[in-house]
């Protein structure tokens, strides 16, 4: 061992687990489901009268996942490895029930062993996976809930794994949009560069007709030409989205609990992909192409979410 932790890695809040252990007369199987969710939410199910295991269960799932849901289900039966198990305390309680029978009403002989171990309960058989005993001692339950915990933490271990293999693969995806992304942001800068100056050319010609034939004020005029030039300009729009994407892309690559910062940028990106397009109307072909443009990257943004929507 180095001493040094685990490198970071992106992980889906979809998976499943499962494992097995048989010791101490006990056969026991460990089963996890987790899908996503805005925070963590644990769900454990264990058979009545083992209440006792839950709070040291959630806690170990706690441990290893920090959100999405998680259906935690716990099997037990009695091991068929197990032999024989008498319940000493159950068969007390028959002996004194028959007992203060007999005396009530003086009834004789006193009760055969043979029809005390034929009571319900009193003896298990493993070759029947019986039914599972009502009373424990300390030292008993003490033993099942280290023999449970081991093997949680085997299936906490197995759904880990899923989750990273699945997040390696929501990273491919997403990095590919991302891409995408880049790109058409790429192109609305060029096509904003000339769309600019199409405008401008298109303002001024307008202009000087208007100047020819009213009397109008030019230090006015100028000065709403330069509103009407600001309010086709996508310039910030694009530098901001582009920032975006970039920062997109650092938080898939350094990795670790990123699904609600990328939720985040994404609610950002979107944003500026609206603004644009508000401004595109009145652009010529121009800006045809950048409402293209535009409503592609809002595409891709949406597909982005639906993947963001599962990584923890």
């Amino acid at each position: 061992m180095n001493g040094r932790s685990a490198p970071e890695t992106v992980r889906s809040m979809t998976g499943y687990a499962q494992a097995r252990s048989e010791q101490n007369g006990w056969s026991l199987r460990v089963s996890l489901r987790s899908v996503n969710h805005r925070f963590l939410d644990v769900r454990v199910r264990i058979p009545e009268g083992f209440e006792a295991l839950e709070p040291r269960m959630r806690q170990l799932v706690r441990e290893r996942v920090h959100r999405g849901h998680v259906d935690l289900t716990l099997h037990l039966e009695v091991s068929r490895s197990a032999g024989l198990l008498i319940d000493r305390k159950l068969a007390a309680g028959y002996l004194l029930a028959i007992e203060e029978l007999r005396q009530e009403f003086n009834l004789a002989p006193e009760p055969h062993l043979g029809a005390l171990l034929r009571l319900p309960g009193v003896v298990t058989s493993a070759a029947s996976s019986g039914p599972l005993p009502a009373i424990f001692e300390d030292e008993e339950l003490e033993q099942l809930g280290a023999q449970v915990s081991a093997c949680l933490e085997e299936a906490l271990r197995r759904l880990d794994e899923m989750r990273q293999e699945e997040g390696r693969s929501l990273v491919r995806g997403m990095r590919a949009l991302v891409k995408s992304i880049g790109d058409e942001t790429a192109r609305l800068e060029k096509i904003s560069e000339q769309s600019r100056l199409v405008y401008a050319q298109r303002l001024n010609i307008r202009l000087q007709e208007l100047l020819g034939t009213l009397p109008l004020d030019p230090l006015r005029v100028a000065q709403e030409a330069a509103v009407l030039a600001e309010r086709a300009d996508v310039s910030e729009e694009l530098a901001r989205l582009r920032s975006h994407v970039d920062q997109f892309d650092r938080l898939i690559r350094e990795a670790g609990e990123i699904g609600k910062k990328l939720d985040f940028l994404l609610q950002e990106m979107q944003r500026e992909a609206n603004t644009l397009l508000s401004k595109t109307p009145g652009l010529g072909q121009q800006g045809l192409d950048m409402t293209e443009l535009g409503l592609q990257i809002k595409a891709d943004i949406e597909k982005l979410r639906e993947q963001v929507q599962n990584v923890e």
